[in-house]
């Protein structure tokens, strides 16, 4: 496989090796990977009020973009950093912090039993400014389900965010695939996803090949409008994710949302 509204450059440095010692402390406590949810979990928790109610942002058509996205302009100095929504609670706000101390903003594609079990993540992804979306209820093969069951999978998470934010999210990632098929793509279609995100760069760090290989294959294949498919749940991630936003910084690259990106 092939190795994202304006928002401000990452400039600064000191956030970001401030940003590395957390990941040194937080790493050794982390779980080892990320699991797949399989199964239906609780209905989410009723979410505490925090310092904004108003609805998250909802999905947006962009004149121009196919129906399946993996890049934005190539002729700008912005990327997006594209992470798939699941695992230990505590790698997701640590990657969060590290992101917003470098003013970076992420895109949380989120799995909707992750979200039954951690609803409050909902909210706080989307206070931080960044894009929150829908990446199928249970994280199985979506490609090979049966019309009804995938689009049950799009629904039910959609349903778990808008329950917990207001809108059905800004995006719709299908899970175990880097590309929708036609069924799929039509099914969010109905959702309410005019797109379908995919992208142009992997990181690889749900193989868990170490901080400097998840830095690596990024950096050796990003370029301007890239958008760069990355995983919570993972403490490779967290350990690599000062030194990648360093690199970008170095190329005059931003990382920015998937919103802004393409806006």
């Amino acid at each position: 496989m092939r190795r994202v509204t304006q928002a401000e450059p990452i400039r600064r440095r000191s956030a970001l090796r401030a940003g590395a010692g957390l990941t040194a402390a937080l790493a050794a406590g982390c779980a080892p990977a990320e699991q797949d949810a399989t199964t239906t979990a609780p209905a989410p928790k009723p979410h505490r009020t925090g310092i904004t109610t108003r609805a998250a942002p909802g999905p947006r058509r962009f004149p121009g973009q196919p129906a399946q996205i993996d890049h934005g302009p190539r002729s700008g100095d912005q990327v997006a950093l594209t992470f798939h929504g699941q695992g230990d609670p505590a790698i997701a706000l640590a990657l969060l912090k590290q992101a917003e101390r470098a003013r970076a903003h992420l895109t949380v594609l989120a799995v909707g039993t992750w979200l039954d079990q951690h609803p409050e993540l909902a909210r706080r992804i989307v206070d931080g400014g960044h894009d929150l979306g829908n990446h199928t209820m249970h994280h199985i093969g979506i490609s090979e389900l049966p019309e009804a069951e995938a689009r049950a999978e799009i629904t039910g998470c959609a349903d778990r965010i808008r329950r917990l934010t207001g809108s059905i999210g800004s995006w719709f990632r299908p899970s175990r695939t880097r590309t929708a098929t036609p069924l799929v793509a039509r099914l969010a279609r109905g959702a309410g996803y005019p797109h379908v995100l995919s992208y142009d760069v992997d990181s690889l760090d749900y193989t868990s090949p170490g901080q400097e290989a998840v830095v690596q294959n990024v950096v050796s294949a990003v370029r301007p409008g890239s958008i760069v498919s990355l995983h919570f749940g993972y403490p490779d991630t967290v350990k690599a994710l000062p030194s990648l936003l360093e690199h970008l910084d170095r190329r005059g690259l931003s990382a920015v949302t998937c919103t802004e990106l393409l806006s």
